[in-house]
């Protein structure tokens, strides 16, 4: 490979992060409506979220053949092979937090317009949303500057979203015998998971930076045993 050919490589790889980091901007955006749509029980919001998933759909689809180009013409060193089977990962992170917020925006009109919503939940779906949306931009840093401490701290972060959705689970369990009141807190059940599996993917896209710094994958935490570290070497 000539100079100027490995010079014009590199600048196609950055450009290959930079387009696939701006798909984190793009889930950011998307699920700032559909916490929205939740909150205020916006069914036209909730759709726009839905057929808004196409432009995620597209920049995966446009990320992952660009590399596959990129692997077939050229020939990736080591630390790049690192980096391209990261970003292999992190856009199909953010092809499914794309596909989370979209299971949001269609369980919004199951509980109509004006469901007889508990205070509580909307409060903590609310702050879930917030602490996810944090989540992903530091996720964002995190992979830009390879701060493989700072993509560590997304485990600490992701605790409180854990915390959230236990606590509005247990709230829907108790919130009474009303049917209607039961089957709204019942749908804010799934949309909170659905928060809180965007935020575990914004852990997973940690772990990748991680393995872009040390060439080792380690997962951050023992899904065996949640909540405990897994031991570094």
């Amino acid at each position: 490979m000539t100079d100027s050919t490995r010079v014009h490589y590199q600048e196609e790889l950055q450009n290959l992060e930079a387009r696939a980091l701006e798909g984190l901007d793009m889930v950011a955006a998307q699920l700032d409506r559909a916490a929205e749509a939740g909150e205020h029980q916006d069914t036209e919001l909730a759709e726009l979220v839905v057929a808004s998933d196409d432009v995620i759909d597209g920049r995966y689809l446009e990320i992952h053949q660009s590399i596959l180009t990129l692997l077939a013409t050229q020939a990736p060193v080591a630390t790049d092979l690192r980096l391209i089977s990261a970003l292999l990962h992190l856009i199909k992170a953010i092809e499914r937090m794309g596909d989370q917020c979209v299971n949001i925006g269609k369980l919004i009109p199951i509980a109509g317009h004006e469901p007889p919503a508990d205070e509580r939940i909307i409060k903590d779906i609310r702050t879930m949303g917030q602490q996810v949306r944090a989540q992903i931009s530091q996720a964002k840093r995190a992979f830009e500057t390879r701060d493989v401490e700072m993509a560590r701290d997304l485990v600490h972060q992701d605790d409180l979203v854990d915390d959230l959705n236990k606590e509005i689970f247990r709230i829907a369990l108790e919130i009474g015998d009303d049917h209607d009141r039961r089957e709204w807190a019942m749908t804010m059940i799934l949309v909170a998971r659905a928060i809180e599996r965007i935020g575990d993917n914004t852990v997973d896209i940690g772990e990748q930076v991680a393995f872009i710094v040390t060439g080792l994958f380690r997962e951050f935490q023992d899904a065996s045993h949640p909540g405990e570290p897994v031991p570094q070497p």
